[in-house]
């Protein structure tokens, strides 16, 4: 990425960013991680440990006939430019799309009330790094233009999280600061998501019909690890000592069944673990490993007896501020093969070095076969876990309840649970940010556990002040964190990172769900969960049945980011340690407890009844916070025209196949190609493998599949050419004996800028 483009145009609204963004485009940002294979099944060195925690429902007999709840489930495709556009996660301008390994999509679960239907929720699943104030805006904006049908869901009882994929098209948040590695906001991008996601809803809406709700939890072993176990020691041993694990291991499962035919059409689960498998280095677009196992899992129970022919897997994210899927740890890449300094996550004095290492590190595939290994890991948890809930599991029954307000976090007063009188500020991010984590490291001089006075090159502060210099009370307010970004102060030429936060819970049964928008820590999400259950058992009626789920009386899931991203989330214990976490914690030391009383304090909102005085009067939606959209920069050029090579033309093959191949093989194709931003082919594929089946060509593998690999690369800018090159990874099953072909689907766009489709169709090769 140019930054001086930027910095050129955003010093129209302010000299003062002019110098500051030049001085950061001579430096150089750090790449921080605040957005922050040829898969082989019989050489796997490890498998998912599962132990399902299923209990016996100690509830009345719900009899098979009698549905508890209109369910409805829908999935589409999101996937947005996969070429020239930076990718959104590890804030690195230098990692800018290639191509596509997996397509992005919005998967939508709708529960309602069948005594009350205008009671429903409606929880989206974006393969995304988070949700977002615009996307969320343009998602209610387009359920309003649906039509009267759809006036049943808006602000309160819609949410949207992300499964905080580092690997996928970036361009499309609110917010200034995540704009600049992405050279601005993009339209193109950012409605990709929201006509998916809002096409996602059309889809659960219109699938609607009576069913039934079990619910359950497994442990599963080997997916995640704590990144940042330095901080998290810093936690009280006793609160420490009631918890097995430094992160939460258990996935928790809600499956969808329907009464008509007792077919199950979907499962939403949460588990904790960063969608970081695929590295900095990696420019294929993916949904990471939360994209993975959902695509296995949907494969798998679309063609199975009990699953429905649409059958839909959301892998929602959980408290996944500190977790990491690079199991094996943190080492240092200098030759050393040593272990990363415990305290600040270095070698040698110096960040870049210390990478963390997935299960399959030793493949130089930018972490595609991690990736996988991860995300088969979490699919084969859930499949077990689904496989355990039967007629006997804790089924959910009570009302569909919700609520959303917005709080202003720049100075919001509450009591601290210690008694005193305390507040948030203005979003600020210390030094700590700028080092990155062990998915991916930071630049310079830069260290996390840096607190007090920064451990870092003064030439920083001087880009800091010339942004804008932290006052002495801002200061003060966000101690120990020395600041060296004040974002939450930074309007010019828009606001660099939200002040005004979503706050959000939901409520089906006995199941609450806690809609995070920023990344909760492990020990920061228990403490907002069981904070949520101890408030909700005051509320409960005397007469509801007991639940044996955790022996609580509500389930508590967390689930985010998620509507708005605001970073990170940790407890004051691991803020005061300042690492990336507490680092990225925006609103001070007290944001945890900020967001468990501005959550807890609104409980009865989920418990009153339709004459109750809340329901008389309406929750007060807190102040608006700006959108961007139409104000925004985009310095992201668009596609002028593409031209075939001399004597050739659009689709021809320039590389054909071999005769034949055998399995662990890759069969390498190319074209003559044209730029892929012409056309999204959303809801259709870019590539395809077809097989000859009694005479007729079928597709048997597409751009959903994680072996078929889609990349683009410009020939001559100037001429308008481009290459297409084509990867099948044939893997050791799956994959039946007999007679193949290659076909690609492209759109080229002329001079006076109609865009033409067309299509490249390779030879006949045979896999034996």
């Amino acid at each position: 990425m140019a930054r001086s483009h930027i910095a050129a145009a955003l010093g129209i609204a302010s000299l003062g960013l002019l110098v500051a963004f030049h001085l950061i485009s001579q430096l150089g940002l750090p790449n921080v991680g605040f957005f922050h294979f040829k898969y082989v099944p019989e050489n796997r060195a490890t498998s998912a440990v599962q132990e399902p925690l299923v209990r016996p429902s100690s509830q009345p007999d719900v009899s098979d006939n009698i549905p508890a709840y209109l369910l409805g489930v829908g999935k589409a495709d999101i996937t947005g430019p996969v070429v020239e556009i930076n990718l959104m996660g590890y804030a690195d301008p230098k990692q800018v799309g290639s191509g596509l390994r997996q397509r992005l999509y919005s998967r939508a679960f709708i529960v309602g009330s069948i005594d009350r239907p205008e009671e429903r929720i409606v929880y989206l699943v974006l393969d995304t790094q988070s949700g977002d104030t615009a996307i969320r805006y343009g998602i209610l904006q387009g359920l309003k233009e649906l039509g009267p049908e759809y006036s049943l869901y808006g602000r309160g009882n819609v949410a949207v999280t992300g499964t905080h994929s580092h690997s996928g098209p970036g361009a499309w948040l609110n917010y200034l600061l995540p704009q600049i590695t992405s050279k601005g906001f993009d339209k193109q991008s950012y409605r990709a998501i929201v006509d998916g996601a809002l096409l996602s809803i059309k889809r659960a809406h219109e699938s609607l019909a009576p069913g039934r709700l079990s619910i359950g939890e497994s442990q599963i072993q080997d997916a995640n690890i704590n990144r940042s176990l330095f901080a998290y020691l810093a936690n009280p041993e006793r609160e420490r000592a009631k918890y097995e694990h430094e992160v939460d291991k258990t996935m928790t499962m809600l499956k969808f069944q329907a009464a008509a035919d007792g077919k199950d059409i979907g499962v939403l689960t949460w588990f904790p673990v960063h969608g970081t498998s695929m590295l900095g280095n990696n420019t294929l677009v993916s949904g990471d490993n939360k994209g993975v196992a959902a695509i296995l899992l949907e494969k798998d129970l679309q063609s199975s007896e009990q699953g429905s022919e649409d059958f839909v897997a959301g892998f929602s994210q959980a408290n996944v501020g500190d977790t990491s899927p690079n199991v094996l740890g943190a080492y240092c890449e200098d030759g050393s093969g040593e272990k990363c300094n415990f305290e600040d996550s270095t070698c040698g004095g110096t960040s870049q070095p210390c990478h963390g290492r997935g299960p399959m590190f030793r493949h130089h595939d930018q972490g595609a076969s991690s990736c996988f290994e991860i995300g088969r890991r979490q699919y084969a948890g859930a499949k077990a876990l689904y496989q355990s809930l039967t007629a006997n599991s804790e089924m959910l029954n009570g009302p569909v309840r919700s609520f959303h307000t917005y709080r202003d976090f720049s100075n919001f007063t509450f009591q601290h649970p210690n008694g005193s009188i305390v507040a948030t500020c203005p979003a600020a991010l210390g030094y700590s940010f700028a080092a990155g984590t062990t998915d991916g490291p930071g630049a310079f001089d830069f260290k996390q556990n840096d607190t007090g006075a920064p451990d870092a090159n003064p030439v920083w502060a001087i880009v800091r002040n010339f942004l804008r210099e932290p006052s002495e009370a801002q200061k003060a307010c966000h101690d120990p964190k020395p600041i060296l970004l004040d974002v939450g102060e930074i309007k010019r030429p828009y606001l660099w990172s939200p002040n005004v936060v979503d706050i959000q819970l939901l409520r089906i049964g006995q199941l609450i769900i806690i809609v995070s928008p920023g990344e909760a820590t492990t020990m920061a999400g228990r403490r907002w969960r069981e904070a949520i259950a101890a408030s909700a058992s005051t509320h409960l009626p005397t007469s509801s049945p007991p639940s044996t789920h955790r022996d609580q009386s509500s389930i508590v899931v967390l689930g985010g980011p998620a509507n708005s991203y605001t970073h990170y989330i940790a407890t004051e214990e691991e803020y005061g340690i300042q690492r990336y976490e507490g680092a990225s914690t925006l609103y001070g030391p007290h944001t945890l407890n900020a967001y468990i009383n501005a959550t807890t304090s609104l409980l009865p909102y989920l418990y009153s009844s339709p004459d109750s005085p809340e329901h008389r009067h309406p929750l007060d939606p807190g102040p608006e916070p700006p959108i961007h959209i139409n104000v925004s920069y985009n310095f992201n050029p668009s596609v002028k025209f593409d031209r075939a090579p001399l004597f050739k033309h659009f689709g021809q093959v320039l590389k054909d196949v071999s005769p034949s191949y055998r399995r662990d093989e890759t069969v390498r194709v190319s074209f003559a190609g044209a730029n892929p931003r012409n056309n999204l082919r959303l809801e259709g594929t870019f590539v395809a493998v077809e097989h000859l089946r009694h005479g007729t060509w079928m597709k048997v593998r597409d751009d959903s599949d994680w072996d078929l690999i889609y990349r683009w690369r410009r020939t001559n800018t100037v001429l308008g050419t481009s290459e297409v090159e084509v990867d099948w990874e044939i893997g050791a099953a799956g994959v039946d004996g007999g007679l193949y072909r290659m076909r690609y689907f492209g759109d080229a766009k002329s001079l006076g800028g109609d865009v033409e489709a067309f299509e490249g169709v390779t030879g006949v090769f045979r896999f034996e």
